[in-house]
């Protein structure tokens, strides 16, 4: 995964992340149950590529939903992997399952 994808460790430190950032926010959460396990690995390449195609111009976030559980609540996730796209601290686009580097892009859309 990208170096530039972070990876907080509690919901606050994600809170801290998403003040910082000048720029929009994927954010997306992921499982270690077993169902989960491998889609979630799939979309950490997925995003780490995309963190590496837009650099500067969006901060990547991956979320634990276990260690994250108000973040995961806040954006309504109820199933991972799922992505949400921020600005400005603000939902402007949303994906659940897994997702292809076509998709993502789609997601981003006119938001960067």
């Amino acid at each position: 995964m990208a170096m530039r994808v972070h990876r907080p460790r509690e919901d606050a430190e994600f809170d801290f992340i998403l003040g910082m950032s000048a720029v929009p926010v994927l954010a997306y959460f992921t499982g270690t149950w077993p169902k989960a396990i491998e889609p979630c690995r799939v979309m950490d390449l997925v995003v780490g590529g995309i963190a590496d195609e837009y650099q500067g111009r969006l901060t990547a976030v991956r979320i634990d939903i276990t260690r994250c559980p108000a973040v995961t609540e806040r954006y309504g996730i109820t199933g991972a992997p799922s992505c949400v796209l921020l600005k400005e601290g603000e939902v402007v686009a949303h994906g659940a399952g897994p997702m292809t580097v076509p998709e993502v892009r789609t997601l981003l859309g006119d938001h960067l």
